[in-house]
C-alpha cells in the first residue's frame, strides 16, 4: 500500500513541492517523539523535578501554558499571513526557534526545574506554531481526491523520522543516563534544522505582498469576522468542536505517556526508548496504510475506527498494572495507540483541508490549531491534579472521557453531513 501511494505521488506535477512539504513532518517528529512523549518528559519528572508527583504536575502545567499561548497566537498570525503573505516567514522563524531551544535543553540539570520548563515551553510553542503554518499548505498542494494520500504520506514520513532519530540516539547513547539524555536534545535540534531545509527551499507561497500597517489591523478584523462567519460552515464548526475533545486526549497521551510508563510501570529509560521505536514503527505503518484506505472508504470512517481503538488501548493501559503481565500489556496498548495516532491526526488534517474554502486557508487552519489547543490544557492539567490526589493510573480515565466525548460528537457530524448539502 505504501509503495502504491508513493508511486501515485511520483505522478503528481507538483511532486517536488509535495515531498518537500512532507519532509517537514520528518524533520519535526523527533521533537514530539523524544522530548514530549518518551524521553525528556520522563527525565524531567523523575530527575530534574523534586519527585515524580511534583514533576508530573509541573510538566502538565507547562503543556497547559503552551496550549493557551498557541490558542491565542495561531488565529492572529494566521490572519496576518493571509493578509501579508508571510506564511513561509513564520514557518521558518518558529522552526528555528524550536530547534535552538531544543538544543538549549542540554543545559538544565537536576533541580533546574524552572530553567528547564521555560526552555521547553518556548520550544513547544514554536513547534506548534510551525506545524500550524506547515498544515496550511496542504490545500494548495492537494485536491479532494488525493489529500488523504498526501497527508498520510507526510505523517508516515514523519514517523519514519521519529524512528530513525530513536535508532540514532540509541546508537550514539546506548546507556541512557542523565548526561546522554541531555545530549539527545541537541540531536533533536540539529535534526530539525537540517531536514527542514528542503521545505524552506522548495515549498512555494501562492501569495506575496509587502507588509503594511493595515495588515495588523486587518488581522484582528479578520479574526472577528471569522468568529462570526465560521458558524455558517456547519460541518467545519461541528468537526472542530468534536476534535477539540479527542485531540485533547491525544495531547494528554503525548505529554504524559512516557511519564506513566516510568512512574507506574517502572520502565527504564532504555525500555521507554525501545517502546518509542516500536510505537513509531506502528505509527508509520498506520499512517501509510490508513491514508491509502481513507481515499477509498472516506475520512469519517477512518476517524471513527481510530477513536474506538484508542479507547480500547487506553483501557488496556489502565488495567495493565493490575495483571501479571503489566509491561507486556502496556506494550500492546502502545502499539495500538501508535497504529491509530498517525491516521487520526492525518485524517483530521485531511478533512479540514477538504472542508476549508481556498480563500480562508491560513485563517481556518489557524482555528484548526485554536480548537486543537484552546482546551488542550484541560487533559494534562486534570491528569496532574488526579495524579496528585490519587495516582497516574486513575488519571488515565481522563483520557477515556475525552475520547468518548469526541467520538460521540464526531458521529453527530457524520449524521448531519449525510443529510445536508455540506461537501466533503
Amino acid at each position: 500500500m505504501a509503495v502504491q501511494r508513493f508511486m501515485n505521488l511520483l505522478k503528481l506535477k507538483n511532486r517536488k513541492e509535495v515531498f518537500a512539504w512532507s519532509l517537514y513532518d520528518f524533520a519535526n517528529q523527533p521533537f514530539t517523539t523524544i522530548i514530549i512523549t518518551f524521553i525528556y518528559s520522563a527525565f524531567f519528572a523523575n530527575v530534574i523535578a523534586e519527585n515524580e508527583q511534583v514533576g508530573t504536575t509541573m510538566w502538565a502545567n507547562a503543556i497547559a501554558v503552551t496550549a493557551i499561548i498557541v490558542a491565542v497566537l495561531s488565529p492572529i498570525l494566521g490572519a496576518i499571513a493571509d493578509n501579508g503573505g508571510y506564511r513561509k516567514f513564520f514557518l521558518i522563524l518558529f522552526t528555528w526557534i524550536c530547534a535552538i531551544f531544543s538544543i538549549l535543553l542540554y543545559f538544565p540539570e537536576s533541580g533546574d526545574v524552572f530553567f528547564a520548563l521555560i526552555l521547553f515551553v518556548i520550544a513547544n510553542i514554536s513547534f506548534e506554531m510551525g506545524t500550524v503554518f506547515c498544515n496550511s499548505y496542504l490545500p494548495d498542494l492537494s485536491g479532494k481526491g488525493n489529500s488523504g494520500s498526501i497527508s498520510g504520506f507526510a505523517w508516515g514520513l514523519g514517523f519514519v523520522g521519529g524512528l530513525i532519530s530513536l535508532f540514532l540516539a540509541l546508537f550514539l547513547f546506548p546507556e541512557l543516563d542523565a548526561g546522554s539524555i541531555r545530549k539527545i536534545n541537541v540531536l533533536v535540534g540539529i535534526w530539525l534544522l537540517v531536514f527542514s531545509l528542503p521545505t524552506f527551499l522548495f515549498l512555494k507561497d501562492r501569495k506575496k505582498d509587502k507588509f503594511k500597517k493595515e495588515h495588523l489591523l486587518n488581522s484582528f478584523s479578520a479574526i472577528r469576522t471569522t468568529f462570526k462567519s465560521i458558524s455558517e460552515y456547519k460541518a467545519i464548526s461541528q468537526f472542530l468542536i468534536a476534535r477539540l475533545f479527542f485531540n485533547d486526549g491525544l495531547v494528554t497521551i503525548f505529554a504524559l505517556g512516557g511519564i506513566y510508563a516510568v512512574g507506574t510501570l517502572n520502565f527504564s529509560f532504555n525500555e521507554v526508548m525501545q517502546l518509542g521505536i516500536v510505537l513509531n514503527i506502528a505509527a508509520g505503518l498506520g499512517s501509510f496504510l490508513f491514508g491509502y484506505i481513507e481515499d477509498r472508504i472516506g475520512v469519517q470512517k477512518i476517524i471513527n475506527i481510530t477513536l474506538l481503538v484508542l479507547i480500547v488501548a487506553t483501557l488496556i493501559a489502565i488495567y495493565a498494572p493490575e495483571t501479571n503481565f503489566p509491561k507486556e500489556l502496556f506494550w500492546l496498548s502502545g502499539v495500538l495507540i501508535g497504529l491509530m495516532v498517525g491516521p487520526n491526526q492525518s485524517c483530521s488534517r485531511s478533512l479540514m483541508a477538504q472542508l476549508t474554502p481556498k480563500e480562508k486557508v491560513n485563517e481556518f487552519f489557524g482555528f484548526f490549531a485554536l480548537t486543537g489547543k484552546a482546551t488542550s490544557f484541560i487533559g494534562p492539567l486534570l491528569f496532574g491534579i488526579v495524579t496528585s490526589i490519587y495516582n497516574q493510573q486513575m488519571a488515565l480515565w481522563i483520557v477515556i472521557l475525552l475520547f468518548v466525548l469526541g467520538f460521540l460528537l464526531f458521529n453527530r457530524i457524520q449524521f448531519n453531513l449525510l443529510n445536508s448539502q455540506d461537501e466533503i
